[in-house]
């Protein structure tokens, strides 16, 4: 089965519950990302520009 659940708050890319999996990620404030954000979100965090 698979359910439409939101859109990356990032790139707009659509999010779906599949099987009752999540496919991708919310943060304390209630936002969706794709894995693919949210893996660029966590090296820019780890690297940060200066």
């Amino acid at each position: 089965m698979r359910e439409l659940v939101g859109s990356c708050t990032r790139c707009n890319k659509e999010i779906y519950c599949l099987d009752g999996f999540f496919n991708g990620v919310i943060t304390e404030e209630k936002q969706f990302y794709c894995f693919d954000c949210d893996e660029k979100i966590s090296e820019e965090e780890e690297t940060p520009q200066s």
